[in-house]
């Protein structure tokens, strides 16, 4: 994940606390309807880069340098081992 994806998944985020915060929602499709809302809201922005741009936000770049599952194997040896 490069900084423009994990910007605008904040975004998305962001959005929806706040659309959740002015609709107030309490069912859980009510919830739904919100969150896809705030979804939305960081797709166009994103998509409005993009068009700017000319370049792709998405990125198969992995933020972790290493995968966590691989991590926490290797981490598990060593604790076995000591």
């Amino acid at each position: 994940m490069n900084d423009l994806e994990l910007i605008f998944t904040m975004l998305g985020e962001a959005s929806t606390a706040e659309l959740e915060q002015v609709h107030d929602p309490k069912t859980f499709p009510e919830h739904k309807t919100v969150s896809r809302e705030g979804g939305t809201i960081a797709k166009n922005a994103r998509f409005e880069l993009e068009r700017k741009t000319k370049r792709a936000v998405v990125s198969s770049q992995n933020y972790l340098g290493e995968p966590e599952k691989q991590k926490r194997i290797a981490n598990a040896k060593k604790e076995g081992s000591t």
